[in-house]
């Protein structure tokens, strides 16, 4: 598996990840408990936006990991 790919599953993860957070902070009805999912959804759209940039670096050093 190359390191574009493993990046790609990476994302394809987090992205999981973040609907279930969204899910969840809908689901309650405790603020501080909404606060934390909402944190933690600000912070995995960070490494999401972080992880993205890093494929598109790839994708142009190496191109024939682009669309794999």
């Amino acid at each position: 598996m190359t390191v574009a790919s493993q990046v790609k599953q990476t994302l394809a993860s987090l992205k999981g990840v973040q609907g279930t957070l969204r899910i969840y902070s809908t689901q309650t009805q405790d603020e501080e408990t909404v606060s934390v999912f909402q944190e933690a959804l600000e912070t995995t759209s960070a490494v999401i936006n972080d992880l993205e940039k890093r494929l598109q670096v790839l994708e142009y050093q190496e191109p024939q990991y682009k669309g794999n």
